[in-house]
């Protein structure tokens, strides 16, 4: 699918916000939202720590602070699309993590066509990581994480900001 009606950035990783940005500057969509951001961090914040100026997205970009899971940037993702009337969305995160996000996502939306453009993470991109021991408890963790929330099991853990915002 070319253009969708919205772009949510799952954050975790500064590729993943570039990669947003660079979506809406092409125009696959209309807006965005940064899902999960770090409290305080405004527009200027975050285009700086992407190299990019924040003026040409003003307007065009929701900032989303509540999340801190991944089933938290679903239910934060759900809410901002519900706003929004956006019945499509780009899913922008770590290709690792897609299987899940999609997963949650999915749950919280039903009725939304969901596009995943999976980042490559730079972790695993890097040379001799599939040797790194760090690699192997990365992936291993994320499918641990999926099972979980396959089995609907994802709601059992709630970190305080999201408790704090519910």
């Amino acid at each position: 699918m070319g253009e969708t009606d919205g772009i949510v950035v799952l954050t975790g990783g500064s590729e993943r916000v570039v990669t947003g940005f660079r979506l809406l500057a092409e125009g696959r969509a209309p807006r965005m939202l940064i899902s999960g951001a770090h409290p305080g961090a405004g527009l200027a914040e975050i285009a700086a720590a992407a190299n990019l100026d924040p003026a040409p997205f003003a307007g065009r970009v929701a900032i989303g602070y509540a999340a801190a899971s991944t089933r938290g940037n679903a239910v934060e993702a759900a809410a901002w699309a519900r706003a929004e009337g956006a019945r499509s969305l780009r899913i922008v995160t770590a290709g690792y993590h897609m299987p899940r996000a999609m997963l949650e996502l999915r749950r919280a939306l039903p009725e939304t066509e969901l596009v995943p453009h999976p980042v490559p993470s730079a972790a695993l991109r890097a040379r001799g990581a599939l040797w790194r021991p760090g690699s192997w408890m990365l992936l291993l963790g994320e499918y641990g994480r999926y099972l979980m929330a396959r089995a609907g099991l994802s709601g059992l853990v709630v970190s305080r900001r999201e408790m704090r915002d519910q």
